[in-house]
């Protein structure tokens, strides 16, 4: 197999990497000296997290009769990185081709980039610096392919993103300096993750250069939801980013704002690496039609928009987050609306199963708060939760008439006994409602929808009913229809 900056030789239950002799501008590994070094960089950033793979780094020897072998006793003429091959159906390309990146895999891909995130050491950097220097390097490197590339979208994708820098200067430079800036992955794109007996695992973190493998969080993030959009997976992106902020705690998402930056510079970064890797291999073009692609989607990925907010309510069991994380990924651009639920939130919090009056509300709150923030950012929200108090139908539509933007509330119903044959039937769902919790909701009064954003829609069919009737409710948001 071949990149850019590697060849990598399959035989077996081994997998042999080997560095290419070739110096770009951010990227030295023109001697035998430098590329033992990366190597070894390599091995040890790797192993943590993927010590399933990662053996060690041994050299290529010359034998006495001037053959070459692994690791013999001879002088070293190269050196190689040994790893444990791993299957082909682990690669969450393939995972995700052949439909296994669901959401519960989605969730758990969220939640494993966090905790590595988490683990990562803070830097004490300019945020807005290190995206200005990476936008230079874009631009020596990709303005030769202008013509090649055409319609001006070298120019474009690069123009735009330093208006958009200059404005979230002040937000990078505070996030850095709330230590949002970490020594992270660096290349955290679909090839370089696996899924491995239903677990995540990160492998192949960018060690040639820790300037380059420095950065915020999100912008790390940014480049896998980027390479889903890519490849159309929206509700794989759309999940695992809403699991990602979750398990953060609501501490990234005020940093939402920069995520169309940081998605499109990397929608930059993937457009001038195919390039450089049909140079490296004699394939000059191979990639010109891709790489036009990803430069169309750095300059979609940074146009205007304005955020809605929808709530989707009714009694438990009525089907609020099937719907809720159908809709999320078609509303706004990729990967979609936050989707916030009242059951997560209240969990994330280690909160016991309560639903006392002063219980529901402290959950309420706390979500609406996090989708302030989140629409401040620029990022629709999805509220998913019963809803059955006027207060609070009224508080989150008050939310949006302050933020400015349109609302939308979507209120389920079904008959009663559907609900609780649905309760009934649930196994590892983080709801805690039974069918004693829906008789108790459905004994109160029903609410009157007098409330001029609220929508009742039927959910007593199928799923994929439920779904025709929301968009027909939700007719003309935003990739809702």
């Amino acid at each position: 197999m071949q990149t850019h900056c590697a060849h990598v030789f399959l035989g077996g239950d081994v997998a042999l990497k080997m560095k290419r002799a070739v110096r770009y501008d951010y990227l030295d590994q023109s001697t035998t000296k430098r590329r033992h070094e990366l190597l070894n960089r390599e091995l040890a950033l790797n192993k943590p997290s993927a010590p399933m793979i990662y053996r060690d780094v041994i050299a290529v020897t010359r034998a006495p009769d001037g053959g070459l072998e692994l690791d013999g006793t001879g002088a070293p003429v190269e050196w190689v990185l040994r790893m444990h091959r791993f299957a082909e159906d682990c690669e969450m390309p393939t995972v995700a081709a052949s439909g296994r990146l669901t959401d519960p895999a989605a969730e758990a891909l969220g939640r494993a980039i966090h905790r590595f995130h988490a683990d990562c050491p803070p830097r004490p950097d300019h945020g807005d610096a290190l995206i200005r220097d990476i936008l230079d390097e874009l631009q020596r490197v990709l303005s030769p392919f202008e013509t090649a590339v055409g319609d001006g979208l070298v120019s474009a994708a690069l123009g735009h993103a330093r208006r958009h820098l200059s404005r979230l200067s002040p937000l990078l430079r505070e996030r850095a300096a709330e230590g949002h800036v970490r020594r992270a992955h660096g290349d955290l794109h679909l090839r370089n993750l696996l899924l491995i007996d239903g677990q995540p695992v990160l492998f192949d973190a960018l060690e040639f250069d820790e300037r380059l493998a420095t950065c915020d969080v999100l912008y790390d993030l940014a480049f896998l939801l980027m390479d889903l959009c890519h490849r159309d997976l929206r509700r794989p992106a759309n999940t695992t980013m809403s699991a990602y902020l979750l398990a953060a705690g609501g501490a990234e998402d005020v940093g939402l704002a920069a995520l169309p930056l940081f998605m499109s510079v990397r929608a930059a970064i993937r457009a001038m690496v195919l390039l450089q890797t049909d140079q490296a291999t004699g394939e000059t073009g191979a990639s010109t039609s891709e790489a036009r692609q990803y430069l169309t989607q750095a300059c979609s990925d940074l146009a205007d928009r304005t955020p809605v907010l929808i709530a989707v309510g009714g009694i438990s069991g009525t089907g609020k987050t099937v719907l809720s994380r159908d809709l999320a990924p078609g509303i706004g651009p990729c990967p979609g609306a936050v989707h916030l639920r009242t059951d997560t939130e209240r969990k994330a919090q280690g909160r016991a199963v309560d639903y006392a009056p002063s219980a529901r509300h402290a959950v309420y709150d706390r979500m609406l708060a996090r989708a302030k923030r989140l629409l401040a950012a620029g990022r629709s929200v999805i509220l998913d939760g019963t809803f059955l108090n006027a207060a609070q139908r009224r508080d989150a539509e008050s939310l949006s008439l302050r933020c400015g933007i349109g609302f939308h509330g979507l209120w389920l119903t079904a008959p009663a006994p559907d609900l609780i044959e649905r309760v009934t039937a649930r196994r590892g769902d983080a709801s805690d409602a039974n069918a004693a919790v829906v008789r108790a909701q459905t004994a109160a009064p029903s609410p009157s929808m007098e409330e001029p954003g609220w929508r009742r829609v039927d959910a007593s069919g199928t799923t994929e009913t439920t779904m025709a009737r929301a968009r027909a409710a939700l007719d003309g948001v935003h990739g809702a229809g």
